[in-house]
């Protein structure tokens, strides 16, 4: 049997299990316990922000972010249609309206430029995505949101690390958020975060998570909350998770220059950017497959799957799903979305590992 070479792949250790067995001992496996509280803590210090919230999901993350600023009905909400669902159906939760933005082809996130187009006076949000783990050009963007007072929401789901000139990201929107999922740079299995500064945002965020629950009169609800959790056991995960984040990011990294030095010279390929004031950590290592090589990326994805090597497609844009489907061209998204391809990106990968891969990928170009 060919031993598969999987896209992703969680690095789950002694300390994972130590921690887990401990929360398990103590009796606090459910939203209660010390684990939450340390894993909040020690996430915001790490990211530069004052108060951290864990939740259940990236996804509920992001929801009760848009909940806390009061985004509702008529208002407005710029995402780049180039990124995962989640973003586009949490603006859909709150009943406001997901207006779409181009991708900048040197880097893959939403274009700035053509971002100041969609503005307008029911624009109250802007949710730049650090997509595949490289920053977006936060300068401009901060500049669009202060000069018509919009909020800005991170969503930092692919990018636990990544530095946007000498700051991390996620310190740069009122409220930022992260996801622990089963393939991030380090995860709780499901989970999630968000951070921000302000104490305010941050107890709304809480009664939020905790079904609206008054925190000075327990049972009693002032507002409709949801069920928005982590659990201790999570959080148990999440801490020693978190004392190796700086060594996957290392390990990411080190991947990338080796896929980068590997298929460089290979013709038909787009390699993984990174900019100069950024840094990438490559939570997916991402290439594309020109169109004008001959070749496609679905011919290469069936190639490597027949060597035993996952891979994935790009994201659809959002604004070519049904539930959002718009007549209107988004051209660098539409050409990345059919022309990506993610990369086994586990940090438990070998340097055989990369090897092979990149033969695969060098046999399949030289032979068109």
């Amino acid at each position: 049997m060919v031993c598969r070479i999987p896209i992703a792949e969680p690095e789950i250790g002694e300390e994972e299990l130590k921690n887990v067995t401990e929360a398990v001992k103590s009796g606090w496996v459910s939203s209660k316990g010390p684990f939450i509280g340390e894993f909040e803590k020690s996430f915001s210090r790490y990211i530069g922000a004052k108060h951290g919230v864990a939740t259940s999901n990236g996804t509920t993350a992001l929801h009760l972010a848009l909940e806390a600023l009061g985004i509702k009905t008529g208002d407005e909400v710029i995402i780049p249609t180039l990124t995962f669902i989640a973003s586009a159906n949490v603006v859909k939760y709150t009943d406001a309206r997901p207006v779409f933005v181009d991708s900048h082809s040197d880097y893959w996130c939403i274009d700035p430029e053509k971002m100041k187009e969609k503005i307008t006076n029911r624009t109250k949000a802007i949710m730049p995505v650090h997509l595949y783990g490289h920053p977006c050009d936060m300068d401009p963007i901060l500049r669009i949101a202060k000069k018509h007072n919009i909020f800005i929401v991170e969503d930092c789901a692919e990018a636990h690390g990544a530095i946007y000139k000498g700051k991390k990201v996620g310190s740069f929107g009122i409220i930022s958020c992260f996801s622990f999922y089963g393939n991030k740079i380090i995860t709780t299995g499901e989970g999630g975060m968000c951070l921000t500064n302000n104490e305010e945002l941050a107890e709304k965020i809480r009664v939020l998570r905790d079904h609206g629950m008054s925190p000075q009169k327990r049972y009693w609800y002032d507002v409709v909350g949801f069920n928005y959790r982590m659990t201790n056991l999570q959080a148990a995960i999440g801490v020693a998770q978190l004392a190796k984040l700086d060594k996957f990011v290392e390990k990411k990294r080190r991947i990338a220059r080796i896929y980068g030095e590997s298929l460089k010279d290979v013709e038909g390929l787009e390699l993984h950017p990174e900019m100069a004031w950024a840094r990438n950590v490559y939570w997916m290592y991402s290439i594309l497959v020109k169109r004008a090589s001959g070749i496609t990326r679905e011919y290469l994805a069936k190639k490597l799957n027949e060597s035993g090597i996952d891979s994935r497609p790009f994201f659809y844009p959002v604004h070519t799903l049904p539930p959002y489907k718009e007549n209107a061209a988004y051209p660098i998204a539409e050409k990345l979305s059919q022309e990506g391809l993610n990369l086994p990106s586990s940090v438990k990968l070998s340097d055989e590992n990369l090897a092979t891969i990149a033969n695969v990928l060098a046999s399949c170009l030289q032979k068109q």
